[in-house]
C-alpha cells in the first residue's frame, strides 16, 4: 500500500468516527487495516499520522481550488458554491467530510501545536478563495460577505461530522447563494 493510499484510508476513518474516536496508531492501523508495524516505519505516533492526513487533506483541497479558479467553463458564483456540489457528491458516495479540520483545532486547541496550525492555514485559505472570487464579483462588502459564507460552511461541515445528511448540504447551498444573492443586490443599490 502507498503512503497517499493510508493517508487516504485514515481520512476516511477520520470522517467516519472523528478524532477523538481513533485514540492511538494501533486502533488507526486496525480501521484501515495496516499492519502497526508498518506505519510506525513512517509516522511513530497518531499525532504524526494526523498531521500527514491533515496536510495531505489540505493539499487535496488546494490542488481542487486551484483546478476550479482555472475552469473557465465555470464563472466566479459558480466557482464559490461548487464546494457544495463536492460536498453532496460525497455524502451520496458515503463518504461525509465534515471538517476536519474544526475537529482538529478543537481538539488540539493550542494555536502553537503543529495540527492546529495546518487546520488554520486551511481555514484561512479557503477564506482567502471565497474573499478573492467575491472581489472578482464586485460584492458589495466582500470581507463581510466572505466571513459570512465561510460560516455557512463551517456550520455545514461541522454538521456533517455529526448528522452525515445530504440535506443539510442542500440548505446551506441555498443559504450560501442567498447571502451572495443578498450581497450583490446591495452592491447594484437594490436595498438602500
Amino acid at each position: 500500500m502507498q503512503r497517499e493510499q493510508v493517508l487516504e484510508h485514515a481520512l476516511n476513518v477520520l470522517e467516519r468516527h472523528g478524532l477523538s474516536a481513533t485514540t492511538s496508531l494501533a486502533m488507526l492501523a486496525a480501521e484501515i487495516e495496516f499492519p502497526l508495524e508498518q506505519l510506525q516505519r513512517f509516522w511513530p505516533d497518531r499525532d504524526a499520522l494526523l498531521y500527514d492526513a491533515l496536510r495531505f487533506h489540505g493539499e487535496q483541497i488546494d490542488t481542487w481550488r486551484r483546478q476550479l479558479l482555472l475552469d473557465e467553463t465555470l464563472d466566479a458564483e459558480q466557482k464559490l458554491l461548487a464546494r457544495y456540489d463536492v460536498l453532496e457528491q460525497s455524502v451520496n458516495n458515503g463518504r461525509f467530510p465534515g471538517c476536519l479540520f474544526i475537529s482538529a483545532c478543537t481538539f488540539y486547541p493550542h494555536a502553537d501545536h503543529p495540527i492546529h496550525r495546518i487546520a488554520e492555514q486551511q481555514k484561512r485559505a479557503s477564506w482567502q478563495y471565497t474573499h478573492d472570487l467575491l472581489v472578482q464579483l464586485q460584492a458589495d462588502n466582500p470581507t463581510l460577505v466572505a466571513e459570512q459564507m465561510e460560516l455557512i460552511l463551517e456550520g455545514c461541515l461541522s454538521k456533517l461530522l455529526v448528522k452525515h445528511s445530504v440535506q443539510d448540504v442542500a440548505t446551506a447551498k441555498r443559504l450560501a447563494e442567498d447571502v451572495l444573492r443578498f450581497a450583490m443586490c446591495r452592491k447594484n443599490g437594490a436595498l438602500t
